[in-house]
Formats: C-alpha cells, sequence, structure tokens
C-alpha cells in the first residue's frame, strides 16, 4: 500500500497547488516558466498516477476487508456512474446548462465517482483511493468556488442534450464492457 500512498500524495498533490498553495505555484511557474511548470506538473502527474495504478493492483492481490458488502451497493454506485458520467461530458460539451449552473462539473464529477466506489467497495485500498480522491475533490470544488466564476457561452438545449447523450454513452460503455474488460470487475455483475 506504500506505493498506492506515494502515488496518490504525487497524483493529488500536485493537483492541489492551486488550490493549497497558489504563490508556490505562481513562484514556480515564475521560475521554470509556462512550459517548464506544464512540463514538470505532466510529470509528477503521470509518475502518480502510475503508482496508484502498481499500488492498487498490488493492493489487491491481498485484500484488506474492511466490511461485509452491503447489497444492493453496486447498484446504488452504477446510478451514481451514470450522474459522474453525465458531469464529465458536461466538462467538455459546449454551450450546455451543467457547466452554466455548476461552473466546475469535472470536479463534481470525480466527487460523485469517489463516493460511488466508495458505497460499493470494501478495502483498506478502495477507502485509501476513493476516500482520497473524494476529500480532494473536496477540498478543490470549494476553492474553485472561492474563485470569480468565469464568463461561459450561453447554454442551449442542444448543447445539455449532447451533454446527457454524451454522459449516458459513456456510462454504457464502462458499465457493460470497459470497466470488466480494463480492471476485471462488471460493475453490474454479469
Amino acid at each position: 500500500m506504500t506505493w498506492l500512498a506515494l502515488g496518490l500524495a504525487l497524483f493529488l498533490g500536485i493537483h492541489m497547488t492551486r488550490a493549497i498553495a497558489p504563490r508556490w505555484r505562481d513562484a514556480q511557474i515564475a521560475r521554470l516558466g509556462d512550459k517548464g511548470w506544464k512540463g514538470l506538473y505532466t510529470l509528477v502527474s503521470l509518475l502518480g498516477f502510475a503508482l496508484i495504478l502498481w499500488g492498487y493492483s498490488q493492493a489487491r492481490l491481498n485484500p484488506v476487508v474492511l466490511w461485509a458488502p452491503i447489497r444492493g451497493m453496486n447498484h446504488l454506485a452504477a446510478l451514481l456512474m451514470l450522474v459522474a458520467l453525465v458531469l464529465l461530458a458536461a466538462a467538455y460539451v459546449p454551450r450546455n446548462h451543467f457547466k452554466a449552473r455548476l461552473q466546475h462539473p469535472m470536479t463534481l464529477s470525480v466527487k460523485v465517482w469517489a463516493l460511488a466506489h466508495l458505497l460499493a467497495n470494501n478495502t483498506l485500498a478502495d477507502v485509501m483511493l476513493f476516500g482520497s480522491f473524494l476529500v480532494w475533490s473536496i477540498l478543490v470544488f470549494r476553492a474553485a468556488r472561492r474563485r470569480p466564476a468565469v464568463a461561459l457561452a450561453t447554454p442551449t438545449p442542444a448543447g445539455t442534450a449532447a451533454t446527457v447523450v454524451a454522459g449516458v454513452a459513456l456510462w454504457a460503455l464502462f458499465a457493460f464492457w470497459l470497466h470488466a474488460a480494463w480492471l476485471g470487475i462488471a460493475p453490474l455483475g454479469r
């Protein structure tokens, strides 16, 4: 679990610099230049992500079970994941009402994703992984909401409909194929 913890510290730490250490981040950008900072940010992010994947996969070999599975939580998690993937789509599809109203749908998507996975899983590694992302998303969302809102293009019904369609398509892809193919876990228990 050491690798998982180190990966989480690197990945989430670098992703929190704007929220918790903006002056330090600005000093690094001034020192390294914009491209240098982005290069360092990318390198630390990729290293952290690789360590998260490695550490989590190793922790799954000898899981430390914290509680018995709770009946129905995988179905609740699947429903929450539908919400999370619509929010994720809202971060990228232009002119949608979700982004106009929420301002930070990506961070909310991570929050819902983490909560869904905490509800459906029961090991120490799950709590470390998904709990860390949940805490991170709460802190980053709060910090982002304190900054002045960014003016966005006027949302349209077509943009909102495209967001929902994209989110549902992503959800179906993950729920019925990609989650099992990538992680070996069929979320709906097929």
